[in-house]
């Protein structure tokens, strides 16, 4: 698993899950998501996982033409790794999640590596009124979702975007989504080395505790041995928790507003860059140094911005 003693950043700077209700800064405009991003590369972050949404109410927007209107804008401002989501939303099916992946062939694509319950009805009661009236009767409809990534619905996204050269984060919820991506390891069907996200705190997943983090990376350890890299997301206040102790197991680390809206006890970020700086003076302060985008991509054997369709 080694890294050349380096901790890639990824920041994840809006998501899906969060509403505009939540936070007043989660990024929703184009403009506020591209200086969203910029400002996550200028903090450090190598790499930046990126969402489009609807820039009248926040929704999720996972057509092309969402994205096209900030990613050539982030490219051209920073040379940090651009990552698509073909996750989108949870409520959305396979074949509308991976059409920006498809059309803009990043050098890297999130693929969600399991199906899952994917609980986000707890937090609509931490809110008596909303901006926007689709966001309550989104949250409370997860009380029965299946957020589903069948065997089926992940050989389409590898189908429809390994041809161009696009690889991929591997969002692993769960031990049995390692063993779900050793299956298409197994097959020939992904290509080492692979990019792990372990992802902790969704209700649905995998735990926060110490532990847990332990358990995912022994499981990889064992499935993988030298041909992973791995990266771990904390969910909600367990983000820098979580951060910590993966980089002090040599793991990389990734942060943002989609992940937590949090910069510490009961105060919101700001802004991704805030969360970045954040995590990085850790990732420092323990001894260690981050990846800049050039390094990420030689760590993950990627491509090139150059090779990208935007």
């Amino acid at each position: 698993m080694a890294t050349n003693g380096k901790v890639i950043i990824t920041c994840a700077v809006t998501g899906a899950i969060h509403t505009p209700t939540m936070t007043p800064y989660l990024p929703i405009t184009p403009d506020e998501i591209t200086a969203a991003a910029v400002g996550a590369a200028e903090a450090g972050a190598s790499i930046l996982h990126l969402h489009a949404r609807d820039p009248e109410n926040g929704k999720p927007d996972q057509t092309p033409e969402g994205f096209a209107k900030f990613l050539s804008r982030i490219k051209q401002s920073t040379d940090a790794v651009l990552n698509i989501t073909t996750g989108g939303s949870p409520f959305m099916k396979v074949e509308e999640r991976v059409l920006p992946a498809a059309v803009f062939k990043p050098e890297v694509a999130s693929l969600n590596m399991g199906s899952m319950n994917f609980g986000l009805f707890h937090l609509a009661d931490r809110y008596q009124a909303w901006k926007f009236d689709w966001e309550k009767p989104q949250l409370e409809a997860s009380r029965d979702l299946v957020f589903r990534n069948s065997f089926k619905d992940i050989e389409y996204v590898l189908e429809t975007c390994y041809g161009n050269g696009t690889r991929f984060e591997f969002e692993c919820y769960d031990t049995s989504h390692l063993y779900n991506l050793a299956h298409f390891a197994d097959r020939g069907l992904v290509k080492a080395p692979f990019f792990v996200q372990s992802v902790f705190g969704l209700l649905g997943g995998t735990g926060t505790h110490p532990e847990d983090v332990q358990h995912m990376k022994r499981t990889a350890d064992r499935l993988f041995g030298s041909e992973f890299r791995w990266s771990v997301l904390g969910a909600g206040s367990s983000q820098l928790r979580i951060a910590a102790q993966a980089a002090a197991l040599g793991g990389n680390v990734r942060v943002g507003i989609e992940d937590s809206i949090w910069a510490g006890k009961g105060k919101l970020a700001e802004t991704n860059a805030e969360q970045v700086t954040m995590v990085r003076k850790m990732i420092e302060g323990m001894g260690l140094s981050i990846a800049t985008p050039d390094e990420a991509r030689e760590i993950l054997s990627l491509k090139g911005g150059s090779e990208v369709n935007f």
